[in-house]
């Protein structure tokens, strides 16, 4: 973590920029200035007196994700999924009331799961529908792809499932499944589950191995296509694949983990190593994939999953996995 942090995140990562990232709806109205697709936001709750125009706000929503603008990880994220009146159904399938949605609302507003503690804004947003071929292998939630970019260059990805553990958040640290894919060739190869390698989803007992995931190459060209709205050289990109909205960019982070490495089985130093030392400034975002494919084509010379002080090191909680 030490060695990505002076090699990686403070030359290339602007302090300037971390403000953007770390605010969801900034980092949103960049993307959405690219032509890079995002979630809608339906509004936007700043004050807790706009908590008494709760109900009327989500009246013409069954379904809807609330967050907090400047959360990490997961934190204060709740999905509903369907709704009866004044009660909500979670992705979970535990029922809520307005009062609690109202409640929930203000511990954002007040900091409770911002990356500082910080005063908050609460945000509700369009609920991702999951493809179904994700969907098939996540319990309940949205599944989502990390693809670490460095340089806008694509190097490395995962796939986050959700478990029932996760409440249908697709955090790694929140209990979700990590699941490599290669980077080449859009299929799972490797799964992760804490500090345990698996193959078939907790709860569903399903492979989540050699499935290929949908709308790859629009993926990675996306990814990459981030770095050029917010210039980030080592950069977290989130993708959720909505089944009638195709791939939407979820956020970025500007301190991505490195548990991906875990989950793909292998390490991706050496890759991140070679984007720097090669001239990719001019390079459009289509050029970038076909370089990060041919980077990822290399065969590894070490694989982290076969255990060892690194990888144990790797497994501790990593910045916003």
């Amino acid at each position: 973590m030490n060695r990505r942090n002076l090699a990686f995140l403070v030359p290339y990562n602007p302090r300037a920029l971390f403000g953007v990232v770390d605010h969801k709806p900034s980092a949103k109205r960049r993307f959405a200035a690219a032509g890079i697709p995002v979630p809608a936001t339906y509004a936007t709750l700043a004050m807790q007196w706009d908590l008494r125009r709760l109900d009327a706000i989500l009246a013409p929503h069954r379904d809807f994700v609330l967050k907090p603008a400047r959360g990490s990880g997961g934190g204060g994220v709740l999905v509903v999924v369907d709704r009866d009146g004044d009660r909500f159904v979670k992705a979970s399938g535990a029922v809520v009331t307005l009062a609690d949605l109202a409640d929930h609302a203000a511990e954002i507003l007040g900091g409770a799961f911002s990356l500082r503690q910080h005063v908050d804004e609460a945000l509700i947003e369009y609920r991702v529908h999951a493809d179904p071929v994700l969907g098939a292998i996540s319990h309940r939630g949205v599944p989502d792809v990390r693809v670490l970019v460095v340089r806008g260059v694509p190097v490395q990805a995962m796939l986050r499932l959700p478990t029932r553990a996760s409440d249908g958040r697709a955090n790694l640290h929140m209990g979700g499944l990590g699941v490599g894919v290669d980077l080449a060739r859009g299929v799972t190869t490797h799964g992760v589950l804490g500090r345990k390698s698996v193959t078939t989803h907790p709860d569903l007992a399903t492979s989540v191995v050699g499935v290929a995931v949908p709308c790859w190459d629009e993926i990675l060209t996306i990814a990459a296509r981030c770095y050029d709205a917010v210039p980030l050289g080592f950069l977290g990109v989130d993708v959720v694949l909505d089944a009638q909205l195709g791939p939407l960019v979820l956020e970025v982070n500007a301190r991505p983990g490195l548990t991906i490495q875990l989950a793909n089985g292998r390490g991706v130093r050496r890759r991140m190593e070679e984007v720097a030392r090669r001239d990719v400034d001019g390079f459009t975002p289509p050029e970038r994939v076909a370089l990060g494919r041919e980077l990822a084509s290399v065969p590894s010379q070490k694989s982290v999953a076969k255990g060892g002080r690194g990888s144990a090191a790797l497994a501790r909680r990593d910045d916003e996995e």
